[in-house]
Protein backbone atom coordinates (compact mmCIF):
# COMPACT_ATOMS: atom_id res chain seq x y z
CA UNK A 1 0.00 0.00 0.00
CA UNK A 2 2.82 2.56 0.69
CA UNK A 3 4.21 2.16 -2.37
CA UNK A 4 0.69 3.18 -3.74
CA UNK A 5 1.09 6.39 -2.17
CA UNK A 6 4.72 6.75 -3.11
CA UNK A 7 3.81 6.49 -6.79
CA UNK A 8 1.36 8.82 -6.81
CA UNK A 9 3.25 11.09 -4.87
CA UNK A 10 5.72 10.83 -7.50
CA UNK A 11 3.60 11.65 -10.40
CA UNK A 12 1.83 14.28 -8.80
CA UNK A 13 5.03 16.29 -8.12
CA UNK A 14 5.99 15.52 -12.00
CA UNK A 15 2.52 16.54 -13.05
CA UNK A 16 3.47 19.93 -10.94
CA UNK A 17 6.78 20.38 -12.32
CA UNK A 18 5.62 20.13 -15.46
CA UNK A 19 2.77 22.94 -15.22
CA UNK A 20 4.95 25.13 -13.51
CA UNK A 21 7.73 24.44 -16.46
CA UNK A 22 5.20 25.49 -19.01
CA UNK A 23 3.48 27.89 -16.56
CA UNK A 24 7.18 29.99 -16.00
CA UNK A 25 7.26 30.15 -20.19
CA UNK A 26 10.28 27.73 -20.46
CA UNK A 27 7.58 25.56 -23.05
CA UNK A 28 7.85 28.44 -24.76
CA UNK A 29 8.68 27.45 -28.68
CA UNK A 30 8.68 29.21 -31.61
CA UNK A 31 5.39 29.47 -33.79
CA UNK A 32 6.04 26.56 -36.86
CA UNK A 33 7.08 28.30 -40.10
CA UNK A 34 3.78 28.31 -41.76
CA UNK A 35 2.25 29.83 -44.76
CA UNK A 36 -1.41 30.62 -44.43
CA UNK A 37 -3.87 30.96 -47.51
CA UNK A 38 -6.37 33.30 -47.06
CA UNK A 39 -10.32 33.31 -48.32
CA UNK A 40 -9.46 35.99 -50.99
CA UNK A 41 -6.25 34.09 -52.17
CA UNK A 42 -3.95 36.32 -50.26
CA UNK A 43 -1.13 34.97 -48.61
CA UNK A 44 0.25 35.36 -44.72
CA UNK A 45 3.20 33.50 -43.03
CA UNK A 46 4.18 32.90 -39.60
CA UNK A 47 6.55 35.94 -40.17
CA UNK A 48 3.82 38.24 -40.56
CA UNK A 49 2.71 37.67 -36.60
CA UNK A 50 6.37 39.51 -35.45
CA UNK A 51 4.95 42.42 -33.08
CA UNK A 52 1.74 41.55 -32.55
CA UNK A 53 0.10 39.03 -30.15
CA UNK A 54 -1.80 36.72 -32.47
CA UNK A 55 -4.39 34.06 -31.63
CA UNK A 56 -4.14 31.32 -33.91
CA UNK A 57 -7.33 29.13 -33.98
CA UNK A 58 -7.94 25.85 -35.62
CA UNK A 59 -11.56 25.22 -36.27
CA UNK A 60 -13.97 23.38 -38.63
CA UNK A 61 -18.07 24.34 -39.44
CA UNK A 62 -19.27 21.33 -38.26
CA UNK A 63 -17.37 22.00 -35.03
CA UNK A 64 -20.02 22.48 -32.52
CA UNK A 65 -17.73 23.81 -29.62
CA UNK A 66 -15.67 25.96 -32.88
CA UNK A 67 -18.93 27.50 -34.14
CA UNK A 68 -20.29 27.91 -30.17
CA UNK A 69 -16.87 29.55 -29.45
CA UNK A 70 -16.92 32.00 -32.38
CA UNK A 71 -18.54 34.94 -30.97
CA UNK A 72 -16.25 34.99 -28.09
CA UNK A 73 -13.24 35.20 -30.46
CA UNK A 74 -14.99 37.60 -32.44
CA UNK A 75 -15.45 39.46 -29.38
CA UNK A 76 -11.35 39.07 -28.29
CA UNK A 77 -10.71 40.74 -31.25
CA UNK A 78 -12.30 43.23 -31.19
CA UNK A 79 -11.52 44.09 -27.93
CA UNK A 80 -7.68 44.23 -28.84
CA UNK A 81 -7.10 44.44 -32.26
CA UNK A 82 -6.44 48.34 -31.41
CA UNK A 83 -3.56 47.11 -29.25
CA UNK A 84 -1.60 44.69 -31.33
CA UNK A 85 -3.37 41.72 -31.91
CA UNK A 86 -4.59 39.68 -34.65
CA UNK A 87 -6.75 36.44 -34.94
CA UNK A 88 -6.25 33.88 -37.74
CA UNK A 89 -8.43 31.35 -38.18
CA UNK A 90 -7.39 28.45 -39.80
CA UNK A 91 -10.00 26.04 -41.14
CA UNK A 92 -9.61 22.19 -41.04
CA UNK A 93 -8.66 20.62 -44.90
CA UNK A 94 -12.00 18.24 -44.57
CA UNK A 95 -13.82 21.56 -43.95
CA UNK A 96 -15.55 22.25 -47.52
CA UNK A 97 -14.61 25.68 -48.92
CA UNK A 98 -18.58 26.66 -49.84
CA UNK A 99 -18.74 26.08 -46.06
CA UNK A 100 -16.35 28.16 -44.89
CA UNK A 101 -16.73 31.26 -47.31
CA UNK A 102 -20.83 30.95 -46.13
CA UNK A 103 -19.80 30.87 -42.36
CA UNK A 104 -17.28 33.37 -42.57
CA UNK A 105 -19.98 35.92 -44.34
CA UNK A 106 -22.75 34.85 -42.38
CA UNK A 107 -21.28 35.63 -39.21
CA UNK A 108 -18.93 38.46 -40.57
CA UNK A 109 -16.19 37.45 -39.15
CA UNK A 110 -13.92 40.47 -38.92
CA UNK A 111 -10.55 38.77 -39.33
CA UNK A 112 -8.49 36.88 -41.33
CA UNK A 113 -9.89 33.33 -42.46
CA UNK A 114 -7.04 30.60 -44.51
CA UNK A 115 -8.19 27.63 -45.82
CA UNK A 116 -5.37 24.48 -44.58
CA UNK A 117 -6.94 22.69 -48.31
CA UNK A 118 -3.56 20.33 -47.62
CA UNK A 119 -3.55 19.87 -43.92
CA UNK A 120 0.08 21.05 -44.16
CA UNK A 121 -0.46 23.79 -41.57
CA UNK A 122 -2.21 21.46 -39.17
CA UNK A 123 0.39 19.02 -39.09
CA UNK A 124 3.05 21.89 -38.85
CA UNK A 125 0.72 23.08 -35.83
CA UNK A 126 1.52 19.78 -33.93
CA UNK A 127 -0.35 17.71 -35.76
CA UNK A 128 -3.57 19.08 -34.85
CA UNK A 129 -6.67 16.63 -35.00
CA UNK A 130 -8.93 18.16 -32.79
CA UNK A 131 -11.05 21.40 -32.55
CA UNK A 132 -10.87 23.70 -31.51
CA UNK A 133 -7.29 24.01 -30.84
CA UNK A 134 -5.98 27.36 -30.21
CA UNK A 135 -2.93 28.82 -30.24
CA UNK A 136 -1.51 32.60 -28.50
CA UNK A 137 1.88 33.50 -30.17
CA UNK A 138 3.77 36.58 -28.51
CA UNK A 139 4.91 39.52 -30.42
CA UNK A 140 8.46 37.42 -30.72
CA UNK A 141 6.83 34.84 -32.59
CA UNK A 142 6.72 32.07 -29.67
CA UNK A 143 3.57 30.04 -28.76
CA UNK A 144 3.00 30.62 -25.13
CA UNK A 145 -0.49 28.78 -24.81
CA UNK A 146 -1.91 26.48 -26.37
CA UNK A 147 -5.95 25.44 -25.49
CA UNK A 148 -7.69 22.36 -27.15
CA UNK A 149 -11.54 23.40 -26.80
CA UNK A 150 -13.00 26.14 -25.62
CA UNK A 151 -10.51 28.59 -23.76
CA UNK A 152 -11.93 29.94 -20.60
CA UNK A 153 -12.28 33.44 -22.59
CA UNK A 154 -11.28 35.71 -18.89
CA UNK A 155 -8.35 33.73 -18.59
CA UNK A 156 -7.32 34.33 -21.95
CA UNK A 157 -7.90 37.58 -21.88
CA UNK A 158 -5.94 38.18 -19.03
CA UNK A 159 -2.96 36.37 -20.63
CA UNK A 160 -3.36 38.64 -23.93
CA UNK A 161 -3.51 41.69 -22.12
CA UNK A 162 -0.25 40.47 -20.04
CA UNK A 163 1.25 39.77 -23.32
CA UNK A 164 0.57 43.21 -25.11
CA UNK A 165 2.13 44.99 -22.32
CA UNK A 166 5.38 43.02 -22.93
CA UNK A 167 7.85 44.80 -25.58
CA UNK A 168 8.25 43.03 -28.93
CA UNK A 169 11.94 42.05 -27.90
CA UNK A 170 13.87 41.05 -24.99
Amino acid sequence: MASKHWIAGVLAAAVLGVGAWVYSGAGQSAAPQSTFVLLDGSQRTTADFKGKVTLVNFWATSCTTCVGEMPEVINTYQKYKDRGFDTLAVAMSYDPPSYVVNFVESRKLPFKVALDNTGQVAKAWGDVQLTPSTFIVNKRGEIVKSYVGAPDFAELHKLIEKLLAEPATV
